[in-house]
């Protein structure tokens, strides 16, 4: 098994400061593993907290399905150990990554951007844009160089080019800002402009530079190198936190294991697992909650959730035996609500499900009146309470209710019955019964369980946790 061996717990026994709690089918559970299961599921925030005693019933039940999950062997199949393994390896990764990897990696990350930036270094402009589509008419662009010489003129004349700036440039990110611009290097701003910007130095004003994007007039605010490594340290340890590199140099790390080692990846991993849970004990009962987590979803889908979806005739019965619990306070009405454009379509509607099951209803009406492409009839289906549909309240119900008018519908029709007493078969209230069966099967699963696995629960045990 996938599993075998990481959570086994040695000398059980002689582990007075993390004692057995409870035994579950002949196997030891450990009181940190009860206290990590009741801390996590009653944390801040829960809304349905429960006492340790509460919680005990439901713990044991959860480790009886897991042992009925193992009993049927749940765990050899391949989609589990395929989900499991994911899943782990999730958690297991990152430890292959030590502090040191990640410092190499920063200044490896550090070292291409110097390159990158090159002996030019970085540097920061302010310009004013008037913008010309590229593709506009020569008219629009000779009316933007007129516009941009005059602010030139302006500009060499001592106007102040953050207020000029602000008042006239057409890039209102950078506008905003005075014209100001982020550092920027090679490569990142389109060639006309970038041409002219690197030619100037810190005070300077470029002439009129005619872009893709129109005219600018650029000031050089700024230039320099890339600061040195220390400076961008903790920055570029963000970056790698926030773009999760971790994962990729744990990838690269278990690559160079695995050609080192001559062993397998999944061998490596299985390794990690276990050594970590052996260290720590969180990552232990997490490894495990995940594995017993996966069991219990597979075995309560087949065994109840599924299972009781499913069960027609089951359903039926456990409605028939239960049929007063789904007694409605006042009556519904089980049909549809419709409009239809001519009034011969009215009785038509009616003819068409009359003799169907209510849940053919709607495919019928589609294939008979809505298959082209005219739609003949615009409908609502249900089984509706007062106060649920204008229509219905007022042809049913016979409240004062102003049905609204759709357009190209002019005539409105009820077809149905009204259920007085209750629903008249599970399928009125269908998601109300699959719920209750589903808790039904559920606690008939648990009870038989109880009596297949032995559980003994050291009650002096339990009265210590959280308390030692």
């Amino acid at each position: 098994m996938l599993f075998a061996g990481l959570l086994a717990c040695a000398s059980v026994s002689a582990q007075t400061d993390d004692p057995v709690i409870m035994i579950v089918n002949g196997e030891p559970v450990l009181r940190s593993e009860f206290e990590y299961s009741y801390n996590k599921n009653n944390s801040e925030g829960v809304i349905d907290k429960k006492n340790i005693e509460e919680y005990v019933d439901l713990f044991i039940n959860y480790k009886l399905k897991v042992c009925a999950a193992l009993d049927a062997k749940y765990d050899t199949l391949q989609s589990f150990k395929d989900e499991f393994a994911q899943y782990r390896n999730q958690q297991v990764r990152p430890a292959f990554v030590t502090d040191a990897d990640v410092e190499k990696e920063a200044r490896k990350i550090y070292d291409q951007t110097v390159e990158q930036i090159g002996p030019d270094g970085l540097i920061q402009c302010a310009h004013i844009l008037l913008r010309a589509n590229q593709q506009a008419p020569q008219a629009e662009w000779d009316a933007a160089k007129v516009r941009i010489d005059s602010v030139y003129k302006a500009l060499k004349d001592g106007a102040d080019f953050a207020e000029l700036a602000k008042k006239v440039s057409q890039d209102p990110g950078s506008a905003r800002q005075g014209g100001l611009l982020p550092f920027v290097q090679h490569g990142q701003l389109v060639k006309e402009f970038e041409d002219a910007a690197y030619a100037l130095q810190p005070g300077e004003m470029s002439g009129i530079v005619q872009s893709p994007y129109g005219y600018h007039i650029i000031l050089m605010k700024e230039r320099k190198m890339l600061e040195p490594f220390e400076f961008h340290h903790d920055a570029i340890l963000k970056f790698i936190e926030q773009r999760n590199m971790r994962d990729q140099i744990a990838e690269q790390k278990i690559g160079e294991l695995v050609k080192s080692t001559n062993r397998s990846e999944a061998e490596l991993l299985d390794e990690k697992a276990a050594e970590l849970s052996a260290q720590d004990m969180e990552m232990k009962y997490l490894i495990q909650e995940y594995h017993d987590g996966l069991l219990l979803y597979e075995i309560s889908n087949n065994l109840v959730w599924d299972k009781a979806a499913k069960d027609d005739a089951g359903l039926a019965n456990f409605f028939k035996k239960n049929k007063k619990k789904y007694a409605w306070d006042k009556p519904r009405y089980k049909g549809i609500a419709y409009h239809v454009k001519t009034k011969e379509d009215v009785k038509a509607v009616a003819d068409c499900v009359k003799k169907l099951p209510f849940d053919k209803w709607a495919e019928a009406l589609r294939t008979t009146f809505n298959a082209d492409s005219v739609i003949r009839i615009r409908v609502e289906k249900g089984i509706f309470r007062q106060g649920d549909n204008a229509l219905v309240d007022s042809a049913v119900f016979k409240k004062d209710t102003t049905v609204t008018k759709l357009k190209d519908y002019p005539f409105d029709a009820v077809y149905g019955k009204v259920l007085k007493k209750g629903p008249e078969d599970y399928t009125d209230v269908r998601g109300l019964v699959v719920a209750d069966y589903q808790e039904a099967l559920e606690k008939e699963w648990v009870a038989q369980l109880r009596k297949r696995y032995a559980v003994e629960v050291k009650e002096e045990v339990l009265k210590t946790v959280n308390k030692h």
